[in-house]
């Protein structure tokens, strides 16, 4: 726990809200009962919450872009301490998220049917092989590194599968590596992981956009031309984007080259705009509820998921607590959409409360 300093208010705002919707499509009170966007595609094509996953990742490397200053004036043995233990820390929590609550039954749950790979081991990933690039790397090999890495994947992908959900090349190494058991099983009972290690590949260079971003709003200054040129380059991502789904459709799931640029592009719009808003026009009024998501925001999505979990373990009327309330609480009251929605707001809420009360004991966990 330590006191915060110099907070960069844009990157707290949009990592807030990034969190803020994270946790509501990842708590609806009743998945076929949400509202479209706030699905996710179910192969092909784009939704709202799509973008959530690869907006954290950029955000994530736009953070680095303020953090790899403090790394460049250690010895290369301090920085790879820092940034490898910061990776394990990351990982282990997400392997212990899907891990708990330990026990079954009175046994201790097997590790053998524990999925290895998820949202925040992907997270771990990206940040340490991204510190690694752009700490050893020059920015040209950086960038070389990212094109190489989207059209090699592109390869990968049509050489070694085809572009279905039981044939993918995703699939296969990871069945090869990590065994079924070990892996997401929400597909229709499918075993496929959409934060599998091959896609790991692609997802990386959504922390190098990020990293970029911040690079370039730091060099350039707070200004019209730099909100210009982002969202200039932006809109050419978007269109990249867009063009390549002709030849690799956009897919989160196979988190496919076309969606990063498109995906990357988006946020560069995103981040132009509350540039703009926070930083030049000083319209803060509104931010709050966000920077309180922004400045715990792996303790307060830890606590999101812990949440649901152990709501979905407690035994309530032949159900389980998280069904329970949504049925007879909120859906009961608001009918199905908007009662499906308005447990997912009861749970971001609650989730804002603690983050609230840290914040005014200014009590901040970072790793």
């Amino acid at each position: 726990m330590k006191k915060l300093k110099n907070r960069y208010l844009s990157l707290d705002v949009f990592r807030g809200m990034d969190v803020a919707l994270m946790i509501i499509v990842n708590s609806p009170g009743n998945g076929d009962l949400s509202y479209g966007p706030l699905k996710h595609a179910v192969w092909n094509d784009f939704t709202l919450t799509d973008l959530v996953f690869p907006t954290f990742l950029f955000v994530v490397g736009n953070a680095m872009s303020f953090s790899i200053k403090k790394y460049e004036t250690m010895g290369d043995g301090a920085f790879l301490k820092k940034v490898l233990k910061r990776f394990v820390i990351i990982f282990l929590l997400g392997f212990l998220m899907y891990w708990f609550p330990f026990f079954e039954n009175g046994h201790l749950k097997p590790i053998a049917e524990t999925r290895i790979f998820g949202v925040l081991q992907r997270i771990a990933l990206c940040y340490l092989f991204a510190s690694l690039l752009i700490h050893y790397f020059k920015t040209k090999s950086v960038l070389i590194f990212s094109a190489i890495a989207l059209i090699g994947y592109h390869i990968i992908l049509l050489v070694f599968g085809d572009l279905t959900l039981t044939g993918n090349a995703v699939l296969k190494l990871d069945k090869l590596l990590i065994g079924a058991d070990h892996m997401y099983h929400g597909n229709g009972g499918v075993a496929f992981d959409p934060e599998g290690l091959l896609s790991t590949l692609p997802a990386i260079v959504n922390v190098i956009a990020g990293y970029f971003t911040g690079k370039f709003i730091q060099k350039n200054g707070q200004n019209y031309e730099t909100i210009a040129k982002l969202m200039i380059v932006g809109c050419l991502l978007v269109f990249a984007g867009l063009a390549w789904d002709l030849l690799l459709p956009i897919n989160k799931k196979l988190w496919t080259s076309s969606f990063v640029l498109l995906t990357s592009g988006i946020d560069l719009f995103v981040i132009a705009i509350l540039v703009y808003l926070l930083d030049m026009s000083k319209a803060v009024k509104w931010t709050y509820f966000f920077e309180v998501f922004g400045k715990n925001t792996l303790f307060i999505y830890l606590l999101s998921e812990l949440f649901i979990i152990s709501l979905a373990e407690i035994s309530v009327k032949g159900t389980n607590a998280y069904t329970w309330i949504a049925d007879n609480i909120f859906i009961a009251f608001a009918g199905d959409y908007n009662g499906s929605f308005l447990f997912a707001l009861w749970i971001m809420l609650t989730c804002w409360f603690v983050g609230y009360i840290m914040d005014k004991k200014g009590i901040y966990i970072k790793v």
